[in-house]
């Protein structure tokens, strides 16, 4: 039968001395995202604010997660969501203001939680002050520099500089009313920075010391990939240049000028107490590429884009396991693991459809399959050594909201046409924290995004306490993954013999076994059950596994 467990109640009053202490902790870290304007709403104008953030901290605590890692909250035009920053030393009006976030800093540390913000040194707000400076003071002021402002090609100047697109789809450069083009990797309103020029590197550096100062743990850093260009911004000679992301080397991603910046950071970093880190946004070719960015004297991790964008096939999941400790290992970093985020369908509903649709779904599929494999793999996510990811509502075991209507999206990618496919706000609508409500306890009023029908009966309220709930079986794996001393960090696994379609490992005494086919299978019984993420029986020293569940064991 299901085996659930519950964690112990925690113990605020060395919550603090905790944190400080606790060496390395990073490695095995469970890290929660908290998209600030869809997680809680203080003041009842629709939109999740650091306030409603702070209040919301006892349930993270009891959730049994280490760290917060928070969505941009600085002053910005809303262009991107937070990401085309006019001010990184400000928060938006919308999210409160700095006495706000030093609390929440303080709160969290208060309990145990370790807060990382998010840092956007790809690109700004185009009302950033630099850029509104650069476009009034013409061609040739000392602003442009900071920038990649160039002349067209053409007899007039009327073609672009060179052939990139933009990531939202279009063309990658934007003509000004002086006849010049910037650059944009993302929307117009996201020029990008000249990390060439001395003053952005000086402007960064002075920019993470505010924030350590105000007492933040780490930076998630934001197309850690793409500060650098190739040298004279060539040409990339190929169009639909969106199916090359993450799968071939761009003039425009990844280029090896990027560690030396990263270099300097930690540097500063390290300067601080209480092991503060840096996790980098790196979408890479390879996982090997991916590890450039986590050596010792750089990074502390990077996100594992190859494992979020894995099907639910054992086969090719062990691949990208092995592929990723192997990487992992030379440069002695641990692995992340991840399964959903703000950008990406969520793996509820990525999984309720057929393989091989990538990352971003319009299709509900079959919701109970999603629900059930979901639960699977986030069993088999936490069972793997290092470090793992948790997106706000994937413990509620959310769907993608995959019907909103057109007026009422606001995802940029969606108006340009072309680019992304524009539906990363199905899994930014604002999560349900009660049955009932206006916004099911978002906030006293509506939210920014409307939640659908029946979004209460998935709510936190709803799953508190039922047994086999998903918020439940979270609770119970984030509860187990402390107690078992072989789960957590490490750099590898025992692979074990196991039918096709299974995935089963050993570490140290701990077992898992993942049936991602879709019909049961018997395995060995290989100790006690420690949980299950779904219902599995046991008789004469065999385990009969449904499909698309995951069972934990210890052998002690």
């Amino acid at each position: 039968m299901s085996q659930q467990h519950s964690a112990a109640d925690p113990a605020p009053t060395t919550a603090t001395a905790t944190v400080a202490r606790r060496r390395d902790w990073w490695r095995d870290a469970v890290i929660y995202q908290v998209y600030p304007r869809s997680f809680a709403d203080s003041n009842g104008d629709g939109m999740g604010d650091l306030e409603g953030v702070r209040s919301r901290l006892p349930y993270l605590r009891d959730l049994g997660v280490d760290a917060v890692w928070l969505s941009p909250f600085y002053a910005s035009p809303q262009a991107d969501a937070g990401y085309d920053v006019a001010d990184y030393r400000a928060v938006d009006p919308m999210f409160g203001n700095l006495l706000d976030a030093d609390a929440l800093i303080r709160d969290a540390r208060e309990m145990g939680l370790r807060i990382i913000v998010d840092l956007v040194p790809n690109h700004s707000s185009d009302q950033h002050e630099w850029f509104k400076r650069a476009l009034r003071e013409g061609p040739g002021s000392p602003l442009r520099d900071r920038y990649h402002f160039r002349p067209g090609k053409g007899a007039s100047g009327e073609l672009p500089p060179n052939d990139w697109e933009s990531i939202f789809g279009g063309p990658a450069w934007t003509r000004v009313d002086d006849g010049e083009w910037y650059l944009h990797l993302f929307a117009p309103e996201q020029p990008d920075l000249n990390w060439e020029h001395p003053a952005v590197g000086d402007e960064f550096r002075s920019i993470l010391r505010f924030w350590l100062d105000m007492g933040v743990d780490g930076f998630r850093i934001d197309v850690a990939h793409g500060l650098v260009k190739a040298d004279g911004l060539p040409d990339l000679g190929s169009h639909e240049q969106l199916k090359l992301l993450g799968n071939d080397v761009m003039p425009f991603f990844d280029q090896d000028g990027v560690h030396e910046i990263y270099r300097q950071w930690r540097l500063i970093l390290d300067e601080y107490p209480g092991e503060r880190i840096f996790v980098a946004e790196a979408w890479t070719p390879t996982v090997e590429r991916t590890a450039n960015y986590v050596r010792p004297d750089e990074l502390h991790q990077a996100f594992n884009f190859q494992y979020l964008s894995t099907d639910w096939d054992a086969a090719e999941l062990r691949k990208v396991v092995d592929r990723t400790l192997d990487a992992m290992r030379p440069v002695g970093a641990p692995a992340t693991w991840v399964l959903s985020n703000h950008d990406v369908t969520r793996h509820a509903t990525r999984f309720a459809n057929p393989p091989g649709l990538g990352t971003q779904i319009r299709l509900a599929g079959d919701r109970a399959l999603g629900l059930r494999r979901a639960r699977a793999a986030t069993l088999l996510m936490l069972a793997l050594p290092g470090s793992a990811y948790v997106y706000q509502g994937e413990e509620l075991g959310l769907p993608d909201v995959v019907d909103l209507a057109d007026e009422v999206r606001q995802d940029p990618a969606y108006f340009r046409g072309a680019g992304q496919d524009g539906f990363r706000d199905g899994c930014r609508v604002p999560i349900p924290w009660t049955r009932t409500g206006s916004s099911y306890g978002f906030g006293d009023g509506g939210s920014w995004l409307p939640q659908p029908e029946g979004w209460g009966e998935l709510s936190i309220e709803a799953q508190t306490g039922v047994p086999g709930s998903t918020l439940e079986l979270y609770r119970a794996a984030l509860a187990v993954r402390r107690e078992q001393p072989d789960l957590g960090a490490g750099d590898s696994v025992e692979w074990l013999r196991a039918p096709e379609g299974v995935l089963a490992f050993r570490r140290g005494e701990f077992v898992c076994v993942a049936n991602t086919s879709g019909e049961s299978v018997t395995t060995p019984a290989y100790g006690r059950v420690l949980l299950t993420s779904g219902e599995v029986t046991e008789a004469d020293g065999e385990t009969k596994v449904p499909a698309d569940t995951t069972v934990w064991f210890t052998t002690a």
